[in-house]
């Protein structure tokens, strides 16, 4: 087990990894540029899921990811998610056969319940579809709280405002980070820095190929009426917070393509609110903020978790807040020496990692 351990950003993932490296005893730094949870984790929809995965072995991690949440929260119940469950109904007809056919194999509990149901469980919702998979086993947290609670629980030295330069290369093992305020040194690195993960590798000769995946987050101001469950709608996710607020994304993540570009940022969250208007046939409704993020997708959409060389870890991966508990518990486990988790034998760095 390395005695210290400096992770590099302060995001849900690094504040996950700080948690549980401190529970096995490590000395924990972690190296934040601005303030944690400001990027992608602080822009983020919450929605902790797995029926939306690229292949079967990315479903079982996410599935194992829901399990660790439960496990995290038995920890930090001030933090725990809400299990309100998910209301699929993204497409219907051909589309909807197929999804419900899918999770079915997967064994993945998803029931598929009618219109007169949406209307009774979601009595908000202005024209219920004609069809849902009711999925009860997902949820959502607040990003940013968990990752404060994550990290005030950890004891770790959190250094904020900080930006890591460059990794510390002392004859192939990493030995810790540059910073402008000087060298920061440890037994063990990890890169846990979202989109800024690749200009780091690259100082080592090391290309990390990523999506660019911007994405717009719009929050309501609170609204008296509640949404019940994590809403999965041919427009957007929606759901809403314990003040009544309800979140959207501007963009479905997962139909995002590469050439996606937001130019007007501010028309995007009013096009949001608008379709949001018209969902609950609610005109009063009202926009309270908007924010802008990118969110860190490695190349092929799959995380990327474990060893990179010597002293050095990454774990960069998008949804972070689905598995983040996971991702967290299982590389501080492997770091610490007590083997390799299988479910992470598909999602290795070496899978995308290339010499410049």
């Amino acid at each position: 087990m390395p005695q210290s351990v400096l992770i590099i950003g302060a995001g849900i993932i690094g504040a996950s990894l700080a948690f549980h490296l401190s529970r096995q005893g490590a000395r924990v730094t972690v190296l934040e540029a601005t303030a944690p949870a400001s990027a992608a984790s602080g822009r983020s929809f919450g929605w902790i899921n797995a029926s939306f995965y690229e292949n079967p072995a990315h479903h079982h991690l996410r599935v194992e990811a829901i399990s660790a949440h439960h496990r995290l929260a038995t920890l930090l119940p001030e933090a725990a998610p809400n299990w309100q469950g998910t209301l699929w109904f993204e497409e219907q007809g051909a589309g909807f056969d197929r999804k419900a056919a899918e999770l079915a194999a997967l064994g993945y509990p998803a029931t598929p319940i009618t219109r007169a149901e949406i209307a009774r469980l979601e009595p908000h919702l202005a024209n219920p579809p004609a069809q849902a998979l009711h999925i009860a086993s997902e949820g959502a947290v607040d990003p940013a709280a968990l990752t404060r609670v994550l990290l005030a629980a950890s004891g770790a030295k959190v250094l904020t405002g900080i930006a890591a330069k460059s990794l510390i290369d002392s004859g192939g093992q990493i030995t810790g980070a540059r910073a402008p305020i000087g060298p920061f040194t440890a037994d063990h690195t990890i890169l846990a820095a979202g989109v800024a993960s690749p200009a780091l590798l690259a100082a080592l000769g090391l290309d990390l190929p990523m999506l660019t995946r911007p994405g717009i987050m719009v929050y309501t101001k609170p609204v008296a009426w509640r949404i019940n469950h994590i809403l999965v709608t041919p427009d957007q996710e929606i759901r809403q917070d314990a003040s009544g607020a309800i979140l959207a994304p501007g963009i479905v993540n997962h139909q995002a393509d590469a050439s996606e570009t937001i130019t007007d940022p501010a028309a995007m969250a009013e096009a949001t609110l608008h379709r949001l208007r018209a969902r609950f046939n609610a005109p009063d409704l009202v926009l309270d903020r908007f924010a802008l993020g990118f969110r860190p997708v490695p190349a092929d959409g799959l995380p990327l978790i474990g060893a990179v060389q010597p002293g050095l870890s990454l774990a960069v991966m998008h949804s972070g807040v689905t598995l983040s508990a996971l991702a967290g518990e299982a590389l501080a486990a492997e770091i610490a020496g007590q083997g390799d988790h299988p479910l992470l034998a598909d999602f290795r760095p070496a899978r995308l990692l290339r010499a410049l």
